[in-house]
């Protein structure tokens, strides 16, 4: 079982049928998890336990969205990784997708599935258009959750053809496909000037709504320039352009590209 069929197991088992019914705490209260909120020193989230008591501590932020990741987050932890004590920066993911740490990345996993059930989620972006970031921003009041981890667990729930990606001025920071892309497609490691994430971060412009783009201002093949996509993008963390990229139905049904051939994304 992964980590996101385990945490929607819990959701199913608990008979949670609405998105405001994922209460994060009474999840960790039923698991054996305390959690307590109080500041916390070099980390956003930390967790200990002996046998089946744990106590989870979480610090306290303004933001929900963040303070619910953390604590689905920590849930993570204790059930996929007990006996280990953590402590976490839990950044809306952002830190953890950009490093090779497999137990945090495990728990993100769990927590995205946990706050965002695919028999929940799903529906929601299966409304037969490419939702924008004003649809997804719904979204995520609806989920109480985060901007960033709504739009990964688009990327995740593997629903529409998206790639969604975090660049800065320094280049690709990381990147998810839905699963169903082919390994054919290759992302630019550095933003393309062409694009509209080059002038959000030159210029603080953002794109909310689709903006049509030639697919060759995203993608390193030879052929990309005979595609189109759609391209969307918002500040993100330190100055960074979160980009969510839906590809047209063309390049799902390209055959592979064996002259840019690396292995795979």
């Amino acid at each position: 079982m992964t980590a996101g069929d385990c945490a929607e197991a819990i959701i199913s088992d608990l008979g949670i049928d609405s998105p405001e019914d994922v209460d994060v705490d009474a999840i960790a209260f039923d698991a054996g998890l305390e959690v307590i909120y109080e500041p916390t020193v070099g980390c956003e989230a930390t967790l200990v336990g002996f046998e089946n008591r744990g106590i989870a501590t979480i610090n306290p932020g303004p933001v929900v969205g963040r303070r619910r990741f953390s604590v689905a987050h920590e849930i993570g932890h204790w059930h996929l990784h007990r006996g280990r004590s953590f402590k976490c920066r839990v950044d809306d993911a952002d830190n953890n997708l950009a490093s090779s740490q497999p137990l945090e990345k495990e728990a993100d996993t769990f927590a995205s599935h946990l706050l965002m059930p695919g028999p929940l989620f799903n529906p929601r972006v299966d409304s037969g258009k490419y939702p924008d970031f004003d649809v997804l921003a719904d979204i995520a009041t609806q989920f109480k959750t985060s901007l960033m981890a709504t739009f990964i667990r688009l990327a995740t729930c593997n629903r529409l053809p998206v790639v969604v990606a975090c660049y800065g001025n320094d280049g690709r920071r990381w990147t998810l496909f839905a699963k169903d892309i082919p390994k054919r497609w290759f992302l630019k490691r550095k933003v393309d000037e062409d694009s509209f994430a080059y002038d959000l971060l030159k210029s603080g412009k953002e794109r909310r709504q689709h903006g049509k783009q030639s697919a060759d201002a995203w993608f390193e093949n030879d052929d990309a320039g005979n595609f189109e996509l759609s391209e969307q993008c918002v500040a993100s963390f330190g100055g960074r352009a979160l980009v969510v990229l839906y590809l047209e139905s063309a390049m799902l049904e390209a055959q592979p590209d064996w002259n840019n051939y690396n292995g795979g994304k």
